[in-house]
């Protein structure tokens, strides 16, 4: 087969970094893989993995009419039989793209909390828990698959890199009971959590030394990084450490005793045999266990709590149990990396992706005039309601990670129960 993969973007993200490790993987069971799309801070890593990268023209509106132009002139000139995007608007303009062609199937897949509505039900579709596959079947999509985010265990493990050049550049001190945190800091989903992960440090310091790791950049970093200095000034000591975003977090995952984080991040914390707390959203904190990992493997590497009254206690107390039992934190390890090897690997999922790309070859080509109107009708809301928003203050710039799947049948559930 011959494959364009077309991540969201090449800035620094779980999506683009899975689209990247499985395009290579693709490539290396034979099979020709190019990558199109937005340069940026992962263009290092296209070169790396030995992957052509072909330019895109500058995004505005997505979809991109001028984008969508050169990348039909790429799917003829280069005879691509899949055009692969990934999130929804390299995923609509992919679909476009074959349509201007006459040539290639297009294929998406949405790593994102909640699939855009407007996405054409009968556009392949791949997601990445068994709670939004069956969401989206109950929307009406029959061709929607499971495809889990990749791991590659084999750069991800204990002993893979050394740390102690980069603890020493960042000032992380050793001996000291670290966690670890690898994430966009995002306003949506994960800020909340971040902040709260700084209370139950500053918490637990008062009891022992312990210091907090936290990678990563984005719209929020100016709020963590306050809260960061406010939460080093009450301790009287640096028990935060922001390192800003890295091309090459595994070291902080390596240095770490235990790791929070949900998602991907949570997933490549767990392959180097370490603990895992999963991070979710109003003062979810779970611990990964063989007692909890059924509810992961459904809902994805999130959840929804309580609420944040509280939300920094219940989390020190769950540092706490670690911190104190050497034994529980290597048990935990091994068992989350076993996870890993056994359900995660990029060897895994590319098989799994292959088929995805022969059953979409295989399938009768289908469209649907009233299916691409509703979407058409869909789009335009969506960008009249941001346009909305816009007036009133920020659009939410996670998109459709504002809106998890998990969190509204969470919130379904518990109306049913009272």
């Amino acid at each position: 087969m011959r494959v364009l993969v077309y991540p969201h973007d090449l800035s620094i993200g779980g999506s683009q970094l899975n689209a990247i490790q499985l395009a290579a993987a693709v490539r290396d069971r034979g099979h020709a893989v190019v990558v199109y799309g937005q340069p940026g801070p992962l263009v290092g890593e296209v070169a790396a993995a030995g992957l052509e990268l072909i330019p895109s023209p500058d995004v505005h509106v997505r979809p991109t009419p001028g984008v969508v132009r050169d990348l039909a002139r790429v799917l003829t000139e280069r005879r691509i039989d899949i055009a692969h995007g990934y999130e929804w608007p390299p995923s609509l303009e992919a679909l476009l793209a074959c349509r201007v062609a006459h040539t290639g199937r297009a294929v998406s897949t949405v790593l994102s909390m909640s699939v855009a509505p407007f996405l054409p039900r009968y556009l392949p579709l791949g997601v990445g828990t068994e709670q939004i596959r069956e969401a989206e079947r109950e929307h009406g999509r029959p061709a929607v698959e499971l495809l889990e985010p990749p791991v590659d265990v084999a750069a991800n493990a204990p002993g893979a890199v050394p740390v102690a050049a980069f603890a020493r550049e960042h000032g992380i001190e050793p001996g000291i009971f670290t966690v670890s945190i690898v994430s966009r800091l995002a306003r949506e989903m994960k800020l909340e959590g971040i902040l709260t992960a700084m209370d139950a440090v500053e918490l637990l310091h008062r009891e022992a030394p312990i210091q907090l790791v936290i990678a990563g950049g984005g719209p929020a970093e100016t709020e963590v990084r306050a809260h960061a200095a406010a939460v080093n000034g009450i301790a009287g000591e640096r028990i935060v450490v922001c390192t800003g975003e890295l091309t090459d977090p595994r070291p902080v995952y390596a240095l770490a005793d235990v790791g929070i984080g949900m998602g991907g991040s949570a997933l490549r914390s767990m392959a180097f045999g370490v603990p895992l707390i999963v991070q979710g959203e109003r003062g979810f904190w779970r611990t990964l266990s063989a007692a909890t990992v059924e509810d992961f493997l459904w809902q994805g590497w999130y959840g929804v709590g309580p609420g944040s009254g509280g939300a920094a206690e219940r989390l020190a107390a769950c540092l706490r149990e670690l911190r104190d039992d050497r034994g529980v934190r290597e048990v935990l390890g091994r068992f989350a990396r076993r996870t890993v090897e056994s359900r995660f690997s990029v060897s895994r999922v590319a098989e799994r992706q292959i088929a995805f790309y022969e059953r979409a070859i295989a399938a009768p080509p289908r469209t649907s005039w009233r299916e691409s109107l509703d979407a058409g009708f869909g789009l335009f809301a969506y960008h009249a309601q941001r346009a909305l928003a816009s007036r009133t203050g920020p659009a939410p710039s996670e998109d459709f990670n504002s809106r998890p799947v998990a969190a509204e049948r969470g919130a379904a559930a518990g109306a049913r129960e009272r």
